[in-house]
């Protein structure tokens, strides 16, 4: 299982730094986070950062946990992404949502739509406006909420084997076991991997290993019931995000590698208490490896 981290309290210096540090001690990603306007809460566009880190890295995944599409142009995301991208090597990926609505950047917009079901409609305008402009081919679109003329985007992004020149989309998937949200999960399945949100009361909830079993046990029944491919050379990421214990490695690794059993390919330490979380404790546990090292 790979490992990473979100830069959740750094600013734009401290957040490449921070990227800097994980990758010397041994992490396999860092995240930064995609808001406007949220409260007196400081932040960085999160392009400007992940430029940086990508030409101060080598090795490191790099994206935003989560990438709020719906309030985004697409055809600025695919310019943003593909530039990023080529800095990096290709080694960004794109974990996308919804978005919050305590964003500024939906509510304080006139017009801007804010109900689920049309975020939801503008996130697979956008997921489908990226497919089409990877292609590297002229193109018009036309979505539920989206339309363009014809537009041709060059440089594609970089060949990765197993998928070709595509940076990796990993959406936002809520699971359920017992109502598994299908059109959440579908969106998934047509992408590169799933960002897991469990569903309702349990959504701040530790996601367990038996969660993640039945969660890639049904992705694996939906995707032969839709007849999509298997993926073969690049696995289908299914992405946890939480905290681990700091003072137990030993505990830590068990749970790791119980996720991992169950079908887990990433953990992302997400530390986002503002009342614990300064920059400073951010660079003490990146330093310290990731979890269970």
């Amino acid at each position: 299982m790979r490992i990473g981290i979100v830069a959740s309290t750094t600013m734009a210096t401290e957040s490449v730094d921070l990227a800097v540090e994980a990758e010397q001690h041994g992490w396999d990603g860092v995240f930064t986070w995609d808001g406007l306007s949220i409260g007196s809460q400081e932040m960085v566009d999160p392009w400007a950062v992940l430029a940086a880190a990508a030409v101060r890295t080598s090795r490191l995944a790099l994206g935003a946990m989560v990438f709020a599409f719906p309030r985004r142009r697409p055809w600025e995301i695919v310019r943003q992404a593909v530039t990023v991208d080529q800095l990096s090597g290709g080694r960004l990926v794109l974990p996308v949502g919804v978005g919050v609505l305590d964003d500024a950047g939906f509510t304080a917009v006139p017009g801007q739509l804010t109900g689920l079901r049309e975020r939801a409609e503008l996130l697979d305008d956008a997921l489908a406006f990226l497919d089409r402009a990877w292609t590297g081919e002229p193109f018009e679109f036309a979505g539920t909420h989206t339309s363009t003329g014809e537009m041709r985007f060059l440089p594609r992004p970089v060949d990765r084997p197993g998928t070709g020149p595509r940076v990796p989309v990993w959406p936002v998937g809520v699971w359920d076991a017992e109502r598994p949200p299908v059109r959440s999960l579908d969106r998934a399945l047509r992408a590169d991997g799933i960002v897991v949100q469990l569903r309702g009361e349990r959504a701040f909830d530790d996601i367990t290993p038996d969660d993640v079993a039945s969660l890639v046990a049904w992705l694996d029944a939906r995707r032969d019931a839709l007849g999509l491919e298997q993926p073969t050379e690049t696995p289908f990421d299914v992405v946890l995000q939480g905290i681990l214990p700091d003072d137990d490695p030993s505990a830590a690794r068990e749970r790791l590698a119980a996720l991992g059993e169950a079908g887990a390919t990433w953990w992302v330490e997400s530390r986002w208490d503002p009342d614990t979380v300064t920059a400073g404790s951010l660079f003490d546990r990146v330093r310290q490896g990731p979890p269970g090292a």
